[in-house]
């Protein structure tokens, strides 16, 4: 094997001019193109805006395809043979979870988490876990409660059964795994309420869309972490267990899934998050539960209702993070305790689980009681109405909560929203192409022109673009906070401890408990929406910022030292530079996470395509909430590669 070396006259930093000399040529060869088809273009369709003749009316034959579904849902062999039979199984499963759970009562259930964060990572997390189950009932939310953990239960194992196969059928075929890597990276990146509209066409509104709808959300993750372990097994360890005569089934069962096991896991928490996100998120399609507490709350602008049902979704996320995340890393620790290891561990669980389920059922105690619970939605509504009358406007000097948001709507959404509509639509399709040409190839061009193309296809050309500029507005003040507060963390490991339990918290919210101290804060309208969108973005910005300037390399720092650099100097002319491709994937993160919670915020005002998903689940106009959810998907897919740069080949 011989190892080409470059040849002596390619000057230094020869490869960097390199690339920048073939993104120029590529911006030029753009810039012929434009000139050659934008004057036919204006020739064929003058203005500014989109095209009426490159518009196409969805709403009759969606609308006449919605109307076929419900005439035929009860009558049809597709619905009553397969998806009957799906929607069915999926009401009986949920249900069987839902009344299992309550058959437990409410010692049964709490003693379980309990038991079960104590065989997974000890005494502490298991009295986090007691406590923060406990605090579900204190809140008088103990039934929603388990509705959700029911949905939770029967979407998890269902995400996970699917996810498995499809990574292991993935891990072990290289066609398969190309197949199915564009799709799981597509399906990544989408908003939460894109994949409410297809399922509620399918199964309408209730229990059974919300379940599959959390599963088709949930089971990318497991599929990708997957095969990411199973193709990722040590190949020595592989190598030798073939020399002694393994079968294929062996070595799978010895062997890959053994050395995958922490994929697994990882896989089985981001599962475990993500359902719980789309479970939340499911309830505007009828899933009942917290969730639904909290949409009715805010739909009525109940901040303390809101809150009240808020609570209980931030301590399942804890509880079941932090639980699944110490199962995958206690892969590595020795055993702290003999007693509560292996199969001996797990039967003491199910043994106490029993012996309080059945003690509470012989006191008659299985539903929490009445005179435990404690109204917090009251005084909480007093101290938002206290705000709205001291802090929302008149605050001297700094002005008000209202203020701050009127200004901003005011002086940076409104004129983001009017100078993007107001562009001529060639020149949106072109800054399009010429940004994914910085950073991508033709095709990445290609597939984002198409995709935001396709948005005036369907005719949603200007709410698209007002969604847009939330999405720009909400990026930039994320990037400003999180760049700096990444670059404090990455200098200062004091700031990086002090932020890095928030952050935790922080990331394991789902998207819709972020709309309630928005909504108490500021109200309702588009700058609540991106003031919730900054918030869910920030920690992962801040965590992959800090990591990418963490792992500049030591010698370069050095080096940079010695020649007197000053601090400043060594982050501005070093680490910055050298960190270019994880700033890049944090401005990537950012931009997909925004979006998420940009759309959900149609929910408080925030208007444009979100508006018109919920608008269509409310209505019942499936046919405007589809073309807003299609719409919503090609946003997506086109900022994911304006901002996702292309691997390279090395050149040599």
């Amino acid at each position: 094997m011989t190892t080409a070396t470059a040849p002596a006259s390619v000057p230094r930093g020869g490869l960097a001019s390199a690339l920048r000399n073939r993104t120029a040529g590529k911006l030029l060869l753009l810039a012929v193109f434009a000139a050659v088809l934008v004057p036919l273009a204006l020739t064929r369709w003058p203005g500014t805006a989109w095209p009426g003749a490159l518009t196409v009316d969805l709403s009759g034959p969606l609308g006449g395809a919605s109307d076929w579904i419900i005439d035929n849902r009860d009558s049809h062999p597709l619905f009553l043979y397969f998806f009957g039979h799906i929607s069915n199984a999926v009401v009986l499963s949920v249900r069987g979870v839902y009344l299992l759970l309550l058959a437990a009562g409410w010692a049964g259930v709490t003693a379980a988490a309990g038991l079960i964060a104590w065989r997974v990572a000890g005494v502490r997390l298991a009295l986090t876990a007691v406590v923060s189950i406990a605090v579900c009932g204190l809140l008088g939310m103990w039934v929603p409660t388990m509705q959700t953990l029911a949905l939770m239960i029967v979407a998890v194992t269902v995400s996970v059964v699917l996810g498995a196969l499809l990574g292991l059928a993935a891990g072990l075929s290289d066609r398969l795994y190309r197949a199915l890597r564009p799709l799981l990276d597509t399906m990544q990146v989408l908003p939460a309420f894109a994949y409410l509209l297809p399922v509620v066409l399918v199964f309408g509104i209730g229990v059974p869309a919300a379940v599959l709808a959390t599963v088709v959300y949930a089971a990318p993750p497991m599929a990708r972490l997957t095969a990411l372990g199973l193709r990722d097994a040590d190949r020595g360890v592989m190598e030798a267990v073939a020399s002694l005569g393994a079968t294929g089934r062996q070595r799978l069962l010895t062997a890959r899934l053994p050395l995958a096991r922490k994929e697994l896991l990882l896989g089985l928490n981001q599962t475990i998050m993500m359902a719980l996100s789309m479970a939340v998120i499911a309830s505007v399609i009828g899933a009942g539960g917290l969730g639904d507490r909290v949409y009715q709350a805010l739909a009525s602008v109940d901040v303390g209702a809101a809150l009240a049902a808020g609570l209980p979704i931030v301590l399942l996320a804890v509880v079941l993070d932090r639980t699944t995340a110490a199962a995958g890393s206690g892969l590595d620790r020795p055993a702290a305790a003999r007693l509560r290891t292996g199969w001996r561990g797990w039967a003491i669980v199910a043994a106490a689980t029993v012996l309080v389920a059945a003690a509470g059922r012989f006191a008659d105690r299985l539903t929490w009681p009445g005179t435990w619970t404690v109204d917090i939605a009251e005084p909480v509504n007093r101290a938002v109405d206290w705000m709205t009358g001291h802090l929302y406007t008149g605050v001297p000097v700094v002005g008000g909560t209202a203020d701050w948001a009127g200004r901003f709507t005011t002086w940076v959404l409104d004129p983001l929203r009017g100078g993007l509509q107001g562009l001529p639509w060639w020149s949106v399709l072109l800054v399009v192409a010429g940004l994914a040409l910085l950073i991508g190839t033709w095709r990445t061009a290609l597939t984002a022109v198409l995709a935001m193309a396709a948005i005036g296809v369907l005719g949603v050309w200007k709410p698209s673009l007002d969604t847009l500029s939330q999405v720009l507005a909400a990026v930039a003040v994320t990037l400003v906070i999180g760049f700096a507060a990444g670059i404090a963390a990455a200098r200062s490991t004091r700031v990086e401890a002090l932020l890095r339990p928030v952050l935790d918290v922080f990331q394991t919210l789902p998207q819709f408990v972020y709309l309630i101290p928005v909504v108490a804060l500021f109200g309702v309208g588009r700058a609540p929406a991106v003031a919730a969108a900054v918030v869910y973005a920030l920690p992962a910005v801040v965590r992959i910022t800090t990591q990418g300037l963490r792992q500049v390399d030591p010698a370069a720092l050095e080096s940079a030292r010695s020649l007197g650099a000053t601090s400043g100097q060594q982050l501005r002319q070093v680490q910055l530079p050298l960190a270019g491709p994880a700033l890049l994937l944090a401005l990537n993160q950012g931009v997909v996470l925004v979006l998420a919670v940009v759309i959900i915020g149609g929910l408080v005002g925030g208007g444009a395509l979100g508006y018109d998903v919920v608008f269509g689940l409310a209505q019942g106009d499936l046919a405007t909430g589809l073309v807003a959810g299609a719409a919503i998907v090609c946003l997506g897919l086109m900022l994911d590669r304006v901002t996702q740069p292309t691997e390279r080949r090395k050149v040599a």
